[in-house]
């Protein structure tokens, strides 16, 4: 805060080490004469020009004042007596001068820095509180665009560094403070819907799933259990498509291309993939419009699945947004799974490994030794196997 550096600060502590009493006090001698190779040698052995310049900033800062003989020499002119009468040199008295500003100075920084800890804690709260809340959000599937909130939550945590002050700190505090209170609100009324509820129903989406038979256990944590179901007078014959939850892993395995578009190249968990997804919609082509259509029709986890599908297939796509629409569409009547589009990007990457030679008949055990195949469970590969 004074702007001296930490060499200068060294140099001040050899200068004070020519001090004759313990202490410095008013009404005593607060000059010192100490030569440049005696300075030199107390200051860890530093160069003439590296001593001049920190002794030029001592000066320049208000911590000592040149006493400079008329010769430009350092001595000190005794009496009689043996008493110091007159001295040249380096005079210390500033320090006895402004002690009181020094000790307000460190006062502040010692608060400053209490108000940093404080920041720092502050936003680790927030952020720790935040992604829970959004990975509640999403493996309820409380209704929200979360692919939107991940966005902005990244893009706050983004402008932090370690060196971040505190000002700025407090600033994203105040960016997520806003987010958490819009996260916490949307799933407070979720869940005060949810407890008024008088028939237990799945809320996703805005459809009602009346669809009574017990979910699919899933290897995933995430509970995806949109089913979606024929309301209405005109689709009450329409038998609305299983819905078979997909762990992560087999997403990515199909559809490795919506890798690239997640932050850092890696996906971990599905609030990743569901901000990769965000990405590719505009490079699809896809409207924001046929977007937002697709997740109220599908869930937001199941879209993402979809769009990522499509991804993988832009090379065979001509409309990627005409065949999302088409797809919407479906997925309203009940009659669209993404099982079996995951499926099949598995069987056609499967069957793309599977050496020349072979065909599809070839004996089990052979195929799964080949070391070109893609590791599979048993279970995926019976799954694989099973007339479509």
């Amino acid at each position: 805060m004074l702007g001296a550096t930490d060499r200068a600060l060294a140099v001040l502590n050899a200068l004070l080490s020519f001090h004759r009493d313990a202490e410095l006090r008013a009404d005593g001698v607060m000059i010192v004469w100490p030569s440049n190779e005696q300075l030199m040698a107390r200051a860890n052995g530093i160069s003439p020009a590296t001593l001049r310049r920190h002794i030029a900033i001592l000066v320049e800062c208000g911590l000592v004042i040149r006493r400079d003989s008329p010769n430009g020499k350092r001595f000190a002119r005794r009496g009689a007596g043996g008493e110091i009468e007159q001295a040249y040199g380096f005079d210390l008295s500033p320090i006895i001068a402004r002690a009181q500003e020094f000790k307000d100075l460190s006062d502040a920084m010692q608060a400053e820095k209490r108000a940093l800890r404080v920041a720092r804690e502050r936003l680790t709260l927030l952020r720790r509180d935040i992604v829970k809340m959004i990975d509640a959000g999403i493996e309820e599937n409380v209704p929200g665009n979360w692919g939107r909130v991940l966005q902005i939550y990244q893009a706050s945590v983004s402008q932090v560094s370690r060196s971040s002050p505190r000002q700025h700190l407090e600033d994203v505090c105040s960016e997520l403070q806003e987010l958490h209170l819009e996260i916490r609100e949307t799933l407070e009324s979720f869940v005060g819907s949810q407890n008024m509820s008088a028939n237990e129903s799945q809320f996703e989406r805005h459809i009602q799933n009346s669809n009574t038979e017990p979910p699919i256990e899933s290897e995933s944590s995430y509970r995806n259990k949109e089913e979606a179901s024929a309301s209405g007078g005109n689709n009450r014959n329409l038998h609305s498509l299983p819905a078979r939850e997909l762990p992560l892993g087999i997403v990515l395995d199909a559809c490795p291309d919506v890798k690239g578009l997640a932050k850092g190249g890696e996906i971990r968990h599905w609030r990743d993939f569901l901000a990769a997804a965000e990405v590719a919609r505009p490079l699809l082509g896809v409207s924001p419009s046929a977007w937002q259509e697709a997740r109220e029709a599908m869930g937001e986890v199941q879209a993402a699945i979809t769009l990522s599908a499509i991804l993988q297939r832009s090379d065979q796509i001509n409309s990627a947004g005409g065949y999302l629409r088409n797809l919407t569409d479906k997925a309203k009547e009940g009659k669209f799974s993404t099982w079996p589009m995951v499926m099949a990007l598995l069987r056609a990457k499967l069957d793309a490994t599977r050496p020349a030679s072979h065909n599809a008949s070839a004996p089990r055990n052979e195929a799964e030794r080949s070391s070109d195949r893609l590791e599979v469970s048993d279970a995926l590969l019976r799954s694989l196997r099973r007339p479509r």
